[in-house]
């Protein structure tokens, strides 16, 4: 409907040749069950993309890098000093920080990448078909050590991380 209910519609033939119809409003499940989706393949602390999620794009990349021969860049990340501020500041500092690394990583990468966490303080991003490759996957590690780098505020208290990143490139 316009104002976003889903209304089920069934129709069921009755003895004497007339219909029952039911109307029955499933926005509610409708929803409940995008959520469950929605979790399935996302980090809840996030919002990005979990594992199963990253690797199923990883494996849809790579059959696209055999047919096409398009190019695919794979980072990974680890936040160096992670343990130090759940250990000093508490599990909900620790939350706190995943979350803006999350939102600086959104904001460094491409709309077409996929920024995945993968659990704990390793995240991971998917690049394909970059003009220049190799330049682009060092630009981009280099602005990501830069904004991971800066300073965090964490309800009060500063916190200085940074991120060592692995890289693979195919082909």
């Amino acid at each position: 409907l316009s104002d976003g209910r889903l209304i089920l519609i069934t129709r069921q033939p009755t003895a004497d040749g007339g219909w029952v119809a039911t109307h029955q409003d499933i926005t509610e499940q409708r929803r409940s069950e995008a959520e469950i989706t929605h979790l399935a393949r996302h980090d809840p602390l996030t919002g990005l993309a979990n594992r199963a999620e990253f690797n199923a794009r990883l494996n849809e990349a790579s059959k696209r890098l055999r047919r096409s021969g398009s190019a695919v860049t794979v980072m990974m990340l680890d936040l160096d000093k992670f343990k130090a501020v759940n250990d000093t500041l508490g599990h909900p500092a620790g939350d706190r920080l995943l979350i803006e690394v999350a939102q600086r990583l959104k904001a460094a990468v491409r709309e077409t990448d996929v920024l995945a966490r993968l659990g704990g303080d390793e995240f991971a991003i998917i690049q394909e078909s970059g003009v220049d490759q190799h330049e682009g996957a060092i630009a981009l590690a280099l602005r990501i050590i830069h904004t991971i780098s800066q300073p965090f505020d964490l309800n009060g208290h500063q916190a200085v991380v940074g991120t060592s990143i692995g890289i693979a490139m195919a082909p």
